[in-house]
């Protein structure tokens, strides 16, 4: 159907840096600059530096950065890896596919890892924890840092939705880190969708260990080093395309303001929909961390009903994991009961969040969801 506000309008976010991403598509390809050149090499070095780390090794998506540093910190058969029990499947499936066992743990009300549940599901197998930054707010990496460092464990952020947020870390002088700098990898997502998102898809780790990033740059190109041709294992092809690069090194320049955007609209939601008891709107009491809403994701006891309701009114809302990923019987993972988890599954709608939108069309969301509910 033709929605009146969409969920995302790639078009028109297109149309607002048009001269910019055409003048990098025209340099590419009268280069003939398609595989590993200088594009690519400029991305990773203002992606790093926009994260706050040494290195970052462009890949072709979010699922080959989860998989390439699982690798790189040498998880594999017997290992047990913990991740949250809310989250997309390829967090578990990177695991499953290095050989070792994902083992789930219960989210709280901000949809990341339940920090108190945590130490519950450590066993003498576990190697790693993968915290997963949801919607565009971090987990309590403070906390999850102090529990790596207590158990011996490798510490993967899959950051994918959340690029550009921060925690302040309070055992080194309150020092704000942004996510993708604390573990031994940050992984993140280009998929056209995200807050830099190409035009296809795309992914990279961010590190500040040179080992990981001579690892990745190897791997990613078959094992190869291209610079000598040596071969230092069987690899992957999984390396991000220079043109992608060249689109998503324009998008990095914009996206400071285009957190700010959002940050603003995520505020105009809260002020239009804060007096419903029925719905739980992302907004969380902790000072130490700021969230850059990749997702704009509520919570409605209404659930399908609710999300329905935008849908034939026009409104483009996404509604995600509505059965847990554990549920899906093929893929054999172990459901140990996760109620915030099953809860959350059954009321989540993500409305409409991206730099496109107008004011208008965000108090025409609010109208509708006003409506719904009597307002």
């Amino acid at each position: 159907m033709a929605y009146r506000v969409r969920f995302v309008d790639p078009a028109r976010n297109y149309r607002m840096i048009k001269d910019e991403i055409d003048r990098a598509y025209f340099e590419v390809m009268s280069r003939g600059d398609l595989i590993d050149r200088e594009h690519l090499r400029k991305f990773e070095k203002n992606l790093a530096d926009f994260v706050g780390t040494k290195y970052a090794v462009g890949l072709n998506s979010g699922y080959d950065a989860l998989h390439m540093s699982l690798r790189a910190a040498g998880i594999g058969q017997g290992d047990e890896v913990i991740v949250p029990a809310h989250t997309f499947v390829a967090t578990a499936s990177a695991v499953v596919n290095v050989g070792a066992k994902p083992v789930l743990v219960d989210v709280g009300k901000d949809f990341n890892i339940d920090c108190d549940r945590i130490e519950e599901a450590i066993s003498d197998k576990t190697r790693a924890i993968i915290p997963v930054h949801l919607n565009g707010y971090m987990a309590d990496m403070v906390r999850i840092m102090d529990l790596a460092e207590k158990y011996d464990l490798v510490v993967i952020e899959d950051a994918c939705q959340s690029l550009g947020a921060s925690m302040k870390d309070d055992r080194a002088e309150s020092v704000r880190k942004k996510a993708g700098s604390w573990g031994l990898t940050g992984c993140w997502s280009f998929y056209p969708f995200k807050m830099l998102g190409g035009y296809g898809d795309g992914g990279a780790i961010t590190t500040n260990d040179p080992e990981v990033a001579i690892f990745a740059r190897r791997m990613r190109f078959n094992g190869e080093d291209r610079e000598t041709g040596e071969y230092h294992g069987h690899g992957f092809t999984c390396l991000l395309d220079n043109l992608q690069a060249a689109f998503l090194d324009v998008k990095l320049r914009y996206l400071p303001g285009w957190i700010k955007r959002r940050q603003e609209i995520a505020e105009r939601y809260r002020n239009g929909l804060q007096d419903i008891d029925d719905l739980l709107l992302p907004h969380y009491n902790d000072p130490r961390r700021d969230h850059v809403y990749q997702n704009y994701v509520v919570r409605s006891r209404q659930g399908d009903e609710f999300s329905n309701y935008l849908k034939a009114n026009g409104v483009e809302v996404l509604v995600q994991f509505r059965k847990p990923y554990y549920k899906h019987e093929a893929l054999k993972l172990e459901d140990r009961g996760f109620p915030e988890t099953e809860a959350l599954s059954r009321e989540v709608c993500s409305l409409p969040m991206n730099v496109e939108i107008t004011d208008d069309e965000v108090d025409y969301v609010v109208s509708v969801i006003r409506q719904f509910y009597g307002k």
